[in-house]
């Protein structure tokens, strides 16, 4: 009697695990890294098999080939449970497991590759190019399988015709009964624990495991929406600080900004480090053409290209088409375009403001009130109108009648040859502010 407990208990202590991820929703690049930590921790567990709970209309390819490599060379056994269905990058995802179980009314295919269109509108055709890199991705899936390859190839072209199956010009999606009649599906099953019953796996302990807070944090990072939204953010900190003297907030918001669209954009593979060197490399060259070189030439315009081509390559995986490179470009001179437009508007109505007066301190330390203040030289100057020599970025050289001065604006940028008065002298610094037209007119009649 005590040997049948022994052994009944050790034989509870070693049921077999199970290992089951839900694929669901859009397939994004945060799920890449998701599948791979599930594949790594049951390799680690020793654990019998991985269930991949498959129910989606599918996403972006560059995903689905990122997973679809990992279930490649993964040494455990991987099952895909089609509940319901299996679309497009899912179609994929699924024919890279070992086996397939699909659920009853269940469906698999429809895996032309399109290109999104506008919020709202049709997605667009992609090049042929496209095409043939998807039918060829899944055509080798499938081969090593050992499912047929033109089965898999019709789900993707449109050209490919099967007799009896399908004819030229319709994409192929093949039902339960039909993807166990094209030898696709190995079993059907209407629940997880019958999936796991056609592989004598009914009484394994399943284990589900959800994505963790970091996975969750970069399928939020790497959306379409928040990642246009961070290079806002970043552009728009970096021009005003760029515009402003000192460092603060809006240089640090932008830095943390660009720093957490990279960092989740490298975690899903897309950014290495030719884009962040890239596009480091572009905020230098700004940096130089405002702070070292006068005017704005080719220094200037080769920073805005290296940052527009970092950030926008950050963004395109492998099997991307022209198209969606144009595309993903655009959203990124969209979101530079942006950035620049409310940087103008807060460089010069922010100081105006109720609010931006409170950031700025009024107070001033004058000889009225017994501080020492400026030199003498410098007071003289106090009311005076001449002609910005260089640009003010915010500081620059100014002329006043006919000496070169050393001068500062309120905070924004003055473009060489402006029409200038200096309306204070805090210390050693002159300031001056730019004259409207007429006061400019009046200034050359005088």
């Amino acid at each position: 009697m005590l040997m049948f407990i022994v052994s009944a208990a050790l034989a509870q202590t070693h049921r077999p695990v199970v290992y089951v991820a839900p694929i669901e929703g859009i397939i994004d690049l945060g799920l890449a890294p998701y599948v791979e930590r599930v594949l790594r921790e049951a390799k680690a567990a020793g654990a019998a098999a991985v269930v991949l709970d498959v129910n989606t209309f599918g996403g972006r390819v560059d995903a689905a080939v990122q997973i679809r490599d990992a279930l490649l060379a993964s040494e455990l056994p991987t099952i895909a449970y089609v509940n319901r269905r299996a679309i497009s990058a899912g179609a994929l995802i699924s024919l890279a497991s070992q086996h397939i179980v699909m659920a009853g009314g269940g469906t698999i295919g429809a895996a032309a590759p399109v290109q999104a269109g506008q919020p709202g509108g049709a997605a667009q055709p992609v090049q042929e190019k496209t095409v043939s890199y998807v039918r060829k991705e899944f055509r080798a899936t499938a081969e090593s399988r050992g499912r047929p390859p033109v089965v898999a190839e019709a789900m993707v072209d449109a050209d490919v015709e099967i007799p009896g199956l399908i004819e030229k010009g319709k994409l192929l999606t093949l039902t339960t009964e039909e993807a166990l009649a094209q030898k696709i599906a190995d079993h059907r099953a209407d629940s997880l624990v019958d999936a796991l019953a056609q592989f004598r796996l009914s009484e394994a302990e399943v284990h589900r495991v959800g994505l963790n807070w970091a996975e969750h944090l970069v399928r939020w990072l790497t959306h379409p929406v928040v990642s246009s939204l961070l290079i806002t953010v970043a552009m728009l900190g970096i021009i005003v600080e760029l515009r402003t003297p000192g460092f603060g907030v809006p240089g640090g918001l932008g830095i943390l900004s660009l720093a957490l669209f990279l960092w989740g954009h490298w975690l899903v593979q897309l950014a290495g480090w030719e884009e962040v060197l890239l596009t480091a490399a572009g905020i230098v060259l700004l940096a130089l053409e405002f702070f070292v070189i006068p005017g704005f030439g080719l220094v200037g315009a080769l920073g805005i290209v290296a940052v527009l081509a970092g950030l926008a390559l950050s963004m395109v995986g492998s099997g991307s088409s022209v198209q969606f490179v144009l595309y993903v470009a655009g959203r990124v001179a969209l979101a530079v375009l942006v950035a620049l437009i409310v940087s103008i508007v807060m460089l010069r109505f922010l100081p105006r403001m109720p609010m931006g007066r409170r950031l700025v301190l009024q107070a001033a330390l004058d000889t009225q009130s017994g501080y020492a203040s400026a030199p003498d030289t410098d007071l003289r100057w106090l009311g005076k109108r001449g002609q910005a020599v260089s640009p003010l970025r915010p500081a620059g050289i100014a002329e006043f009648d006919g000496e070169r001065v050393d001068v500062v604006s309120e905070g924004y940028h003055i473009d060489a040859g402006s029409v200038i008065e200096v309306v204070r002298v805090d210390g050693n610094r002159v300031v001056v502010k730019k004259m409207s037209t007429s006061e400019g007119k009046a200034h050359d009649r005088i």
